[in-house]
């Protein structure tokens, strides 16, 4: 299966993926590569279905918030019963925007970037002992 470019879904909890996808447009100015899937008030069958509308016969990549949630489970399901798609647990926004640029990228090589990229996002600064100026 072989498309110009590779689709992208986020699927999270509650408001996440609308705000993830609403803020990766706000930043990038691209439009419609991704779209975003709620589980919010839907059972796994109704979730699985409504994963599998959003990403169509596309070459997709499920970008999920938890992988053993019901989001996570829900896309690990659509993956396996799918070809050409892949799934990313632990979504970000700097995995997020580098999709959006390079969706033109083979999915083999575009997936593993895409969780460096997430990886490299993250940072920690400990707050320094208190009493110490």
């Amino acid at each position: 299966m072989t498309n110009d470019r590779v689709r992208g879904v986020v699927v999270a909890h509650a408001e996440l993926a609308r705000a993830l996808v609403s803020a990766v447009e706000s930043i990038s100015g691209v439009r419609g590569a991704l779209r975003a899937v709620s589980n919010e008030g839907l059972g796994p069958d109704e979730l699985a279905e409504i994963i599998g509308e959003a990403a169509g016969e596309a070459e997709t990549i499920l970008f999920v918030d938890l992988a053993g949630g019901s989001c996570g489970l829900a896309g690990l399901q659509h993956v396996r019963e799918s070809r050409g798609c892949a799934w990313v647990a632990g979504v970000n926004l700097p995995m997020l925007l580098d999709f959006v640029f390079h969706r033109e990228m083979p999915i083999a090589t575009l997936v593993p970037r895409l969780v460096r990229k997430g990886q490299a996002g993250l940072r920690a600064h400990p707050s320094p002992p208190a009493g110490t100026d």
